[in-house]
């Protein structure tokens, strides 16, 4: 007997009817009108079934301390660096574990099963680093949780930034991280690059760098980063996140930089939400938008995913962990509104953010583990637009989390009673 099938289930490729069959947490059938019995079933009624989502850039070391010890009040990237110095010193492993938790509670109810999150290595107590390496071990029974080291302050910039970022991964941290332009001089930022990519070629890791978050053209970080990557033979294994310079840069100098990331196989995030919130924040108007150039890195074959990257924190206090109001943003501010634009929104926050993650078992399919999200809608078109209910939310064939249909009542003579915003189909 089956530990639990799913009937009626419409999955993100198109298909319809689907039953999922799931024993000892792993699926191990998809088929159409599979019927066998099972301990538990749950009819999708051709709604959409889709993998869980996936975070691949986020900032759990800040996110709930929005107001601490004080509002952002110019909203831009340097107060928020500099208001995050100033919460520093306040900072207790207790409040920031209690915090962390509560986050990954609301991601779990948003169908968030797997965070990349960066945690600043700069103050040489790693105090942060212990914290969220204790959140990890707790949330590992129902969410997969990376960490970055990530020198804040700069890696060469810090006294000691090279020695803490070593102790943070051998304590356990699992990724490289790095913000070169943030370094002191070009140079400096390139050369940071080289060491940290080095680093994890040591030591086998990784390598999740921000780069060029900065609406300067000339700021090529990602440049160096590819060239390291295959220099080092780290392709597959390495991501440059924000990469928002490339928003400003000529069009002859990306023409030949996209071949060059694709070649170097480095992953790009982009963080819409955030990208379109600090970026061009010097420009009176015409304003840039900031993102980079997501789909003309897909067209490119670079794999694009989006990331949430801050929610309630120092710079930026909006936000509640929900990945599809990340592509909503993304498709909108990258003109990505075609069906199939929106489709690849949609992939930016599961598939291409599990592939970028190295996530095992991943998808709807036989021998994948059985993790997925029951959604109020019929397709992943309709879901980014609504950003659908989480009816059901299961990990490994155990339910997680589960939320009652958004409907509203009606009370408008000659109209029906409730409306759920899904307009009819033939």
């Amino acid at each position: 007997m089956l530990d639990l099938l799913i009937t009626h289930a419409t999955l993100p490729d198109g298909r319809t009817d689907q039953s999922i069959a799931v024993q000892g947490g792993r699926i191990v059938e998809v088929s159409a009108g599979l019927d066998a019995p099972a301990h538990e079933t749950l009819d999708a009624g051709g709604l959409l079934v889709a993998p869980p989502f996936c975070d691949p850039h986020f900032h759990m070391d800040a996110t709930l301390s929005y107001g601490l010890p004080r509002v952002n009040q110019s909203g831009t990237l340097l107060e928020g660096i500099a208001l995050w110095g100033e919460l520093k010193p306040l900072l207790t492993a207790e409040a920031l574990i209690e915090r962390a938790l509560a986050y990954c509670d609301w991601a779990v109810a948003k169908g968030l099963l797997a965070i990349r999150s960066h945690v600043d290595t700069s103050d040489p107590s790693l105090l942060a680093v212990d914290a969220l390496l204790e959140v990890k071990r707790r949330v590992a029974p129902y969410l997969d949780l990376q960490l970055v080291a990530f020198p804040q302050d700069g890696v060469l910039r810090t006294a000691g930034g090279v020695d803490s970022l070593r102790r943070a991964l051998r304590k356990g941290v699992d990724i490289v991280g790095g913000i070169p332009h943030f370094e002191r001089t070009m140079a400096d930022g390139a050369e940071s690059v080289r060491l940290l990519c080095e680093i994890a070629a040591e030591e086998g890791k990784l390598v999740d760098m921000h780069c060029d978050e900065s609406d300067d053209p000339l700021s090529r970080h990602i440049e160096t980063l590819a060239f390291h990557a295959q220099r080092l033979g780290l392709q597959g294994r390495v991501t440059g996140s924000h990469c928002t310079s490339m928003h400003s840069m000529d069009n002859y100098y990306v023409s030949k930089l996209l071949p060059l990331i694709a070649e170097a196989g480095v992953s790009v995030v982009a963080n819409p939400l955030i990208n379109i919130t600090l970026q061009g924040r010097h420009d009176s108007y015409p304003k840039r938008r900031g993102m980079t150039r997501v789909p003309e890195l897909m067209a490119a074959g670079v794999n694009v995913a989006f990331g949430h990257d801050c929610v309630m924190d120092p710079w930026y206090g909006m936000g509640s962990g929900d990945m599809l109001e990340v592509a909503h943003m993304g498709l909108h501010v990258a003109q990505m509104t075609s069906q199939g634009g929106i489709q690849q929104c949609f992939e930016a926050v599961t598939n291409n953010a599990a592939r970028l993650m190295h996530l095992p078992g991943y998808g709807i399919a036989a021998g994948c583990d059985a993790s997925f999200v029951l959604l109020q809608a019929r397709d992943p078109v309709e879901a980014i637009r609504l950003r659908a209910t989480r009816l059901a939310v299961y990990r490994k064939g155990r339910l997680l989390a589960k939320s009652p249909a958004a409907t509203s009542q009606l009370f408008v003579e000659g109209r029906p009673g409730t409306t759920a915003f899904m307009p009819a189909r033939s």
